[in-house]
């Protein structure tokens, strides 16, 4: 399946996705950029414990950090956020409307992603609706969403062979498993905990990640 140029060289290869309760407020930067210089290629800002206030603030710290670096930069669940820092884009869920409402606050040129969990279903009507780029999972135990719905292999590749934009695995991903998602077709991973849980340790992990697809 050929996929959309317009977000193929953007969603792909390591998606670090911070976690403010595995990375203290003051190395939010630090920690994100480290990420960024080992190969991580899209940074997903997600803080639903903060102000808005500190969410401003962090974002737009990050969204400067990105721009610096050529890397892609999405906000979780917030298009309003995403365009006062002028993010790439936005990740939605899947609820009715969003994928509208995004789109009519970011305009055609923003990135708007798609958590459809173990429903292709959900993925093709979210790519009617206008999403570029879709996620899956969880597909192993996650300390993130432990009761998060669980996704299989064989969705991946059925995915992989019917939908035309990237496909994001997310859920429990670590060094050990992170291969298989690979080979059934996911064109990114997104990572939280293996990435950010050693703040002394983040680039050198990225790099093995980021290896993988290169």
């Amino acid at each position: 399946m050929c996929l959309s140029s317009k977000t193929i060289n953007k969603i792909n290869g390591l998606y670090a996705i911070t976690d403010p309760r595995l990375i203290p407020e003051e190395k939010l930067i630090a920690s994100v950029e480290q990420a960024i210089l080992g190969g991580a290629r899209v940074i997903q800002y997600r803080n639903k414990l903060a102000s808005k206030t500190t969410q401003y603030t962090q974002a737009g710290q990050l969204s400067t950090l990105c721009k610096q670096h050529n890397i892609c930069f999405i906000i979780n669940d917030d298009p309003q956020l995403a365009k006062a820092v002028k993010a790439n884009g936005v990740h939605v869920g899947k609820k009715d409307g969003q994928i509208a409402d995004a789109r009519k606050q970011l305009g055609s040129q923003a990135i708007i992603g798609v958590s459809c969990y173990n429903q292709l279903n959900n993925a093709h009507d979210s790519i009617a609706q206008g999403a570029d780029y879709v996620a899956f999972g969880r597909f192993f135990p996650s300390k993130t969403k432990p009761h998060a719905v669980q996704a299989d292999l064989q969705l991946l590749k059925e995915a992989s062979v019917q939908l035309s934009v990237p496909i994001v695995a997310i859920g429990g991903i670590n060094r050990d498993n992170v291969q298989q998602l690979i080979q059934c077709g996911a064109n990114s991973v997104a990572v939280i905990n293996d990435l950010f849980h050693n703040n002394q340790d983040i680039y050198n992990t990225a790099k093995i990640y980021q290896a993988l697809f290169n």
